[in-house]
């Protein structure tokens, strides 16, 4: 049985990743919308299922945003750097204009379609359903906060949630918010949705994508602000997240990762923490001097051999018996009377050592180079 490789996905990875997925999704669910003759359920479900299939399919390359509203709710959480915005966007953006243009195509396969009005768009005021551009903006705030609250909660590291499961709750979560919001302004929640096709839908579409894009996206920047102070902060967030836009250390936190402190050895590394690079490892207290050399292991008692007289007196390891000090120099022994030392006859020296010299020297030490 083979390994699994994980690789990192590249920023091309992503891109693709993010394309894909917001196409699939503006294709069927706007679609479901031209399609169906404006039934809500169905346009709901597919939305919400959509969003299910594609986190499922893509998620784990880019995450699968599909939006450029979850982008920021994930940036300003922590969970996604400043870095990476404009790439997803531009992805989604890609996304959502082709799926428009396509639908735009299969469109005009009916005798006598027309575009203005027939996109799917979102709407307000009395282009669309005579609901206040007020009371639109502040509800597609609200609905768009809900939903990147649920977000942030399902991905957040303390929730026991199978991870398997976040897709699926996300999805359940935005076909609720297309049940409420349907009838009332086409449910946006999500700027290239609306983009994608309200570019097609004629004049006035054009003209109220300002809420779609504004809404959206306040929404989500309240969410992604507001969730570490209203729950807390899952894990440290990831570097230039956040409202850090530097771009933070390259050795911050990151998701399934940790910070290591300088001169503090990781688990399994070289360093132990304190110790100074090129020090000599520290010794643990009961652990063996690595500088030693082993002891010899001690050598068990033959329980077959013959057996060994015991150790007489005298012999080593045994106590020597008491002896009266009678030797000269020897401790306790009476002090010699003191006898002056009979100066030196000069004669020859013996093999191998060298003479006094000769001269005028009083036997004085000098070293000569012997003949």
């Amino acid at each position: 049985m083979s390994d699994i490789v994980e690789d990192t996905p590249t920023t091309g990875q992503k891109f693709t990743a993010e394309t894909l997925g917001t196409f699939v999704l503006v294709f069927f669910g706007c679609g479901a919308a031209v399609y169906s003759g404006g039934d809500l359920v169905a346009t709901a479900l597919t939305f919400g299922l959509t969003v299910v299939v594609m986190s499922y399919a893509v998620g784990r390359i880019s995450g699968g945003h599909f939006n450029p509203a979850v982008t920021l709710g994930a940036v300003l959480g922590g969970r996604l750097p400043w870095n990476q915005v404009g790439i997803y966007m531009a992805a989604q953006l890609l996304g959502g204009l082709l799926a428009g243009a396509v639908l735009l195509g299969l469109g005009n396969g009916f005798e006598g379609f027309t575009a203005e009005g027939n996109m799917g768009q979102n709407f307000f005021g009395d282009q669309g359903s005579g609901y206040a551009w007020w009371a639109a903006l502040l509800l597609e705030v609200l609905l768009t906060a809900v939903f990147l609250w649920i977000i942030l909660a399902v991905t957040d590291e303390r929730n026991e949630i199978n991870a398997a499961l976040g897709p699926l709750a996300i999805g359940l979560s935005l076909a609720m918010i297309h049940f409420v919001a349907i009838p009332l302004t086409g449910t946006s929640v999500n700027p290239a949705r609306s983009i994608g096709v309200g570019v097609f839908a004629g004049t006035d579409a054009i003209v109220q994508l300002w809420l779609f894009v504004v809404a959206p996206l306040l929404g989500a920047a309240i969410a992604g602000l507001t969730y570490p102070i209203l729950f807390g902060q899952g894990g440290a967030p990831v570097a230039g997240s956040g409202l850090n836009f530097s771009g933070g250390r390259k050795d911050q936190f990151v998701p399934g990762s940790y910070e290591a402190q300088w001169n503090q050895g990781q688990q399994g590394g070289w360093g132990q923490p304190g110790a100074a690079w090129g020090a000599p490892p520290q010794q643990q207290w009961g652990q063996p001097d690595p500088y030693q050399p082993p002891h010899p292991p001690q050598q068990q008692p033959d329980p077959y051999s013959t057996p060994q007289a015991a150790p007489q007196p005298g012999q080593w390891g045994q106590p020597a018996p008491q002896q009266q000090p009678t030797q000269p120099g020897q401790w306790g022994a009476p002090q010699q009377p003191y006898q002056p030392q009979q100066p030196q006859q000069p004669g020859p020296s013996a093999p191998g050592h060298w003479g006094n010299p000769d001269g005028d020297d009083d036997g004085r030490t000098q070293v000569r180079r012997p003949d």
